[in-house]
């Protein structure tokens, strides 16, 4: 019934960009996030489904959009030079056939993240990408809410649509952006114009966004409660009442901590001794590894050059015997290890040129939003209310985005791109509309002129 459901949803999104083309793109959104083709064993899954929504959306936009509103900011910019980099260390990476498989799915999101702010040339497009983008990942995380509640959570065992733990799928990369798009979430509650603010809309928005923190507990990923806690914090810049929201915290984080799993507070006891916890122990080594192998090649060594690391920890636990305390230390080996972190997945993979591009992309846009805020935030105007907490919402998704990641290995991953793709987006529409509002004024006087000499 799931594959049947999901399979003529998807079929009708296709068949619906044939009237109005940008569908075309909300489609690709939607199959790159949820990949309904993996969900499916039938029809879907024996087409290449991404591929043709991909081709779509791009040729819906060239034959058929309009593009005389269309901006190619700077970040898009920094995006396609990122490519080529990208592409020149691909051929000359360490392990030329896995750097060649990573690639043949990083070159699609970046070069969507490029495409995606061109079309993006009204609010409704703007709030219309936003939406899909919440509801297809909110449809994942409903999924690993409801299977939390029921009890069938744990690191490893909280299987989704699919049983694969790769992209969306994978629990530290769920829960990273599960809390990610809780901004999102409440920008759309409150300034939605698609599903305009009602109980309804509402009430499906705060469930949505337990759903999203229940997911650091369903997957017991540590990533996913510091993001959590981070974006507590950051809800202190916009709430009027601090004291208050710092207590109401306060108590459901009592009430929440005795109904938590044993299991889930035992794994997250682990993150303030990492010495005593291999997983922890071994990608800090992976870490000093990274520096270590950029030294001799500050370029990098392309896509999974992780897979030549060898690593040697030492781990330190302690055991007690009354009031005898012993602290015991064990070796521990690992090989081809992860980088579990972003930073280093760039450094590694990239070089310095490749996290410097990297990093400049993300932190240009914090300021970019940071820059929208300021001019938006204390306008009152009729349709000039929902600029300023769209920027805000996105740069809060980021800047969670950016935290989990110092964690987990999503430098590329494509819902990321798709973030920034609404930031240039909502830039490109603004810049576009406060550089028109001075001409029409200008117009406007000109046209004034005449009148008034008429009238005398």
């Amino acid at each position: 019934m799931l594959d049947l459901a999901i399979t003529g949803f998807t079929l009708a999104l296709l068949a619906a960009g044939f009237r109005r083309p940008f569908v075309w793109v909300l489609a690709y959104l939607y199959i790159d996030i949820l990949s309904p083709q993996k969900i499916s064993y039938h029809l879907l899954a024996s087409l290449p489904i991404s591929l043709i929504a991909f081709v779509l959306a791009f040729g819906g936009w060239a034959l058929v959009d309009e593009k005389i509103d269309s901006r190619f900011t700077l970040r898009q910019g920094l995006i396609a030079v990122l490519l080529v980099y990208c592409g020149m260390t691909t051929l000359s990476a360490d392990f030329p056939v896995q750097a060649a498989a990573k690639w043949s799915w990083v070159w699609k999101a970046l070069v969507f993240a490029v495409f995606l702010p061109l079309t993006l040339r009204t609010r409704l497009r703007i709030e219309a990408a936003a939406l899909v983008m919440v509801l297809s990942v909110g449809a994942i995380i409903i999924d690993g809410g409801i299977k939390t509640v029921g009890g069938g959570g744990g690191y490893g065992e909280l299987h989704l649509f699919i049983n694969d733990n790769t992209g969306l799928y994978e629990g530290s990369i769920i829960s990273t952006v599960a809390i990610a798009v809780i901004p999102l979430i409440l920008w759309l509650m409150n300034h939605g114009t698609i599903f305009p603010p009602d109980w309804r809309v509402k009430l499906f928005g705060l469930a949505l966004m337990f759903s999203c923190a229940l997911m650091p507990v369903g997957t017991q990923a540590r990533t996913g409660l510091l993001c959590l806690a981070l974006l507590a914090v950051l809800a202190l810049r916009n709430v009027k009442r601090r004291v208050l929201y710092i207590g109401i915290m306060a108590v459901l984080a009592l009430i929440a901590i005795p109904l938590l799993p044993a299991s889930y507070t035992q794994r997250m006891s682990t993150i303030q001794n990492h010495e005593a916890d291999e997983s922890a122990a071994t990608r800090v080594a992976v870490w000093g590894w990274t520096l270590d192998y950029v030294k001799d090649h500050p370029l990098g060594g392309g896509f999974e050059a992780y897979r030549s690391n060898h690593v040697h920890v030492q781990l330190k636990g302690q055991s007690a015997d009354g009031n005898n305390v012993s602290v015991e230390t064990r070796d521990a080996y690992d090989k081809a290890r992860a980088y579990h972190s972003s930073y280093f997945e760039m450094l590694g993979e990239q070089g310095w040129p490749g996290l410097f591009l990297w990093l400049w992309l993300m932190l240009s846009g914090l300021w970019q939003m940071e820059r929208i805020r300021y001019r938006w935030k204390k306008r009152t105007g009729p349709g000039e209310t929902w600029q300023a907490p769209l920027a805000g919402a996105l740069q809060q998704s980021l800047i969670v985005y950016m935290a989990g990641s110092l964690f987990v290995g999503i430098a590329f991953q494509p819902f990321c791109y798709m973030l920034i793709g609404l930031q240039c987006g909502l830039w490109s529409y603004l810049k576009r509309i406060e550089s028109a509002a001075p001409r029409a004024a200008r117009v406007q006087r000109s046209l004034a002129v005449p009148d008034a000499v008429a009238a005398r």
